[in-house]
């Protein structure tokens, strides 16, 4: 896929990829990438533009692939409003001051959609010991934690989950997502969510692409204060630890 800094692109071309993949071109970037990486925008009847993170808006839609940081930089070198004109074919729009915001709150409400759907159809597994069971068992392909989980917690299922599918000694471990445990629990229907596992390779794989829009558009370390005060001393993450934990998140945005 692309790199957080500017390989995950956005297109506005209704051209097709040569593997027969829809690309569309970015308007900010002027690069193609595959529109199921990319953040559509539309204008709505009153002429203001909005987020269609599922691209299912009608009309003609402006694509992007630029993270937070880079459309903000955009908007403040006054670039917005050309490479909207050019992609909407039209003058007659408005920017609402807060597009960034309404892009990053619907990236998350389509990755936290994803993540119910998956629970619905069974494959996610919430709780400690449910959660652990699954990860010595091989059956785990993704782990994730609220913004508020407890290090120890994070660190024990982390080690099961590579006990299990036979990856001692590597960096394999869980991702702690931007969101604290109540946001999670909403999503997945349940209460008092921490700690959540992809128990099927197919549903890892979807929510994994779900998280890889939102987090690469957010930037790094969007993480809320985290409500709960982290573990001291000997079961306290590490600085090698910390820094996985940052890998982790990098690779869901990469080679997806």
């Amino acid at each position: 896929m692309r790199t957080p800094s500017n390989e995950t692109r956005a297109l506005s071309s209704d051209d097709d990829a040569s593997d027969g993949g829809p690309v569309r071109k970015c308007i900010l970037s002027g690069e193609h990438e595959a529109r199921a990486h990319l953040i559509r925008l539309v204008l709505a009847p009153d002429g203001e533009v909005w987020p269609d993170i599922r691209a299912k808006a009608p009309g003609r839609g402006a694509w992007i692939g630029v993270n937070r940081a880079e459309f903000e930089a955009a908007r403040a070198k006054g670039r917005l409003k050309g490479a909207f004109a050019r992609g909407f074919r039209t003058s007659d729009f408005r920017i609402p001051d807060d597009l960034g915001d309404r892009i990053a709150a619907q990236l998350e409400r389509a990755a936290m959609d994803r993540l119910g759907l998956e629970a619905k159809a069974g494959f996610v597994a919430t709780g400690g010991e449910r959660i652990e069971k699954a990860a010595r068992s091989g059956k785990l392909h993704l782990l994730l934690h609220a913004a508020d989980a407890g290090a120890d917690g994070a660190a024990k299922l982390a080690q099961a989950w590579r006990v299990g599918s036979d990856r001692e000694g590597s960096g394999l471990r869980g991702m702690t997502l931007p969101v604290a445990r109540t946001i999670l629990s909403l999503a997945l229907g349940r209460e008092n969510v921490v700690h959540a596992g992809l128990t099927d390779a197919r549903a890892a794989g979807r929510v994994r692409d779900a998280l890889a829009r939102w987090l690469h558009f957010i930037g790094p370390d969007p993480l809320p204060k985290p409500c709960e005060t982290r573990s001291q001393g000997a079961s306290a993450l590490s600085t090698q630890e910390e820094a996985a934990d940052a890998q982790t998140k990098t690779d869901l945005t990469e080679g997806l």
